[in-house]
């Protein structure tokens, strides 16, 4: 079935005619359907909305960046880097064109104001930032980078497109397919019910107010001594007997959102020491500080398999591009199920104080 591809092209208005007409014409050329605010560039909110819409339907996103940062928005930003975020939150794949010499541009292409031209200088970074960049010079240089850029990025990155309406499937294809949009729909409202409650058999584990001992290690430094000081610092072991809903209250915000799992350790270390800072201030030596606390990679993943079997929380893969080798990277993030619980562990109800009893009542062990 024969596709074309919408492109949204981006820039600031006026200065960069020629070079939006150059890259137009390439795209028509391409077969591809362009799109842009030629005939009303966005000035308020109504027309921010309509381009917004014309955003969600385009499969491929193209921003050309010259010397100037465009008009303001109440936000502070251009109208063309709020396009810019707003592709780039809806997960539409971007094609961006730099111009490489923005000082050789005419003072009537260029940003007089020092404050507009240090937001320009931002936005190309942040443009710049984790994805390839094609720059150029001249507006008939366009036409080359873009047929380039554009084959590549359809090529890797196939979109769904538009096709027409009489070359779609037949009459019973059809019905077919609406039938498995509503089973789809079907299982997943079953998924998204599964994710709002506890596991079934959840309620033979360890949870609540049920404690776990939490094994890590203190670290003391003395900044007046010399770096090869073998008085430098120590460290003490620490055994903290800490409740689950404590564990999940102090492990549950970083993860409301996904979060990788190693800075989802960090974090748990940092809200632990936050939470026993007393008692770990009780073992530290005249001239010495604490500096930070630490668990195993093991007891970690222990309390992470507790909380994702009692429903809490998820375990997410993600394969990250570096260059040419591929990385798996491991995010956490809280199940519905979870942020209902974290609430519940973390809020204040009326007339009580906040329940630190399980934090006093912590046994706690220090050797040297």
């Amino acid at each position: 079935m024969e596709k074309r591809y919408q492109v949204f092209v981006s820039s600031t208005y006026a200065d960069l005619s020629d070079e939006r007409q150059n890259v137009f014409r390439t795209l028509m050329e391409m077969d591809c359907m362009p799109a842009g605010m030629e005939l009303f560039p966005a000035t308020d909110e109504e027309q921010w909305e309509f381009i917004k819409k014309i955003i969600d339907d385009s499969d491929y996103y193209l921003i050309i960046i010259g010397g100037r940062y465009g008009s303001l928005t109440r936000e502070g930003i251009s109208y063309t880097e709020k396009e810019f975020d707003y592709a780039v939150e809806k997960g539409i794949k971007v094609i961006a064109l730099i111009h490489d010499s923005p000082e050789e541009l005419t003072l009537s292409k260029s940003e007089k104001d020092p404050d507009l031209r240090a937001k320009l200088d931002s936005f190309k970074d942040k443009v710049k930032d984790g994805r390839l960049v094609k720059f150029w010079n001249r507006a008939e240089e366009l036409s080359g980078l873009v047929a380039l850029s554009l084959t590549k990025t359809m090529k890797a990155y196939p979109a769904i497109g538009w096709t027409r309406a009489d070359s779609l499937a037949s009459d019973k294809a059809n019905r077919k397919i609406l039938e498995l949009q509503d089973e789809i729909e079907i299982l997943r409202n079953k998924i998204s019910s599964l994710s709002s409650q506890a596991p079934e058999g959840s309620e033979l584990l360890a949870q609540g107010g049920d404690t776990f001992v939490i094994r890590l290690k203190a670290n003391y430094s003395n900044s007046d001594l010399p770096y090869h000081d073998p008085d430098k610092g120590y460290f003490l072991d620490f055994d903290l007997s800490v409740s689950w809903d404590d564990i999940f209250g102090m492990a549950g915000v970083p993860a409301l959102h996904p979060v990788r799992e190693t800075k989802l350790k960090s974090q748990l270390c940092t809200a632990i020491k936050d939470s026993y800072l007393e008692q770990f201030l009780e073992k530290c030596e005249e001239g010495y500080r604490l500096t930070g606390v630490s668990i195993s990679e093991t007891l970690f993943q222990t309390i992470k398999y507790q909380l994702s079997a009692l429903g809490y929380l998820n375990t997410l893969q993600e394969v990250k591009l570096n260059k040419d080798t591929e990385k798996e990277v491991s995010f956490c993030e809280l199940t519905p199920f979870g942020k209902r619980k974290l609430m519940e562990v973390r809020a204040i109800y009326k007339d009580s104080e906040p329940n630190k009893s399980s934090q006093q009542d912590a046994l706690t062990r220090a050797s040297a």
